[in-house]
């Protein structure tokens, strides 16, 4: 073969290679692109399920939040029930007494000759116990509250009557009709009092 046919097969051969190689080229870009396109898809996927990840391990961290904090306050309130409970539990054995606390202090206040020896005891004797019983109920809580001259409060006296009365500031009691009571700071009978207008 001559010398310029081989020259002409070379150039041949090389437009061929270049060509094969351009192909090659192009199907690798083809297939490069390809590949790109399903990793940037595979990237969102994983930073959008990141997200949901993240605001699930949010909601997951309020709720054990709330959870805590109700658990916090049901514990509380059952504590201040059990307070009350205990403060309070002889509420009503308080409002029984009372009745004997008031009919005891009714016969110290009757009209008797306390000059009589025999009355005198007796006297003394329904004296003492009205001083240990209310020494008792103080004991447990339970304190007296309406005395002449203190200052009318609707949460702790219950006003008979308002009258005009001589050394005396308005809204201030100046009779006691029946004594109030407070168990642990709480009215379990408000008393009965006549206010100055």
């Amino acid at each position: 073969m001559s010398e310029q046919a081989q020259n002409q097969e070379k150039v041949e051969i090389t437009e061929d290679l270049t060509t094969q190689e351009i192909q090659d080229t192009e199907e690798q870009t083809t297939v490069e692109e390809e590949p790109s396109d399903a990793l940037e898809e595979a990237i969102a996927r994983v930073q959008e399920l990141e997200e949901q990840l993240a605001e699930t391990a949010k909601k997951e961290q309020d709720l054990l939040l709330r959870s805590r904090a109700e658990m916090d306050n049901m514990r509380r309130r059952a504590e201040q029930d059990v307070e009350k409970a205990h403060k309070f539990a002889l509420e009503k054995f308080s409002k029984d007494i009372l009745n004997t606390i008031d009919n005891l202090e009714r016969a110290l206040a009757s009209p008797v000759n306390k000059e009589d020896e025999s009355i005198k005891a007796l006297f003394d004797g329904v004296e003492l116990t009205l001083k240990e019983l209310l020494a008792t109920v103080g004991r447990f809580g339970v304190e007296p509250v309406g005395n002449v001259g203190e200052a009318f409060n609707p949460e702790m006296h219950q006003a008979i009557s308002m009258q005009p009365a001589e050394g005396f500031e308005s809204n201030q009691i100046t009779s006691v009709l029946q004594k109030g009571y407070l168990l642990n700071g709480r009215v379990i009978r408000p008393a009965m009092v006549m206010v100055a207008s």
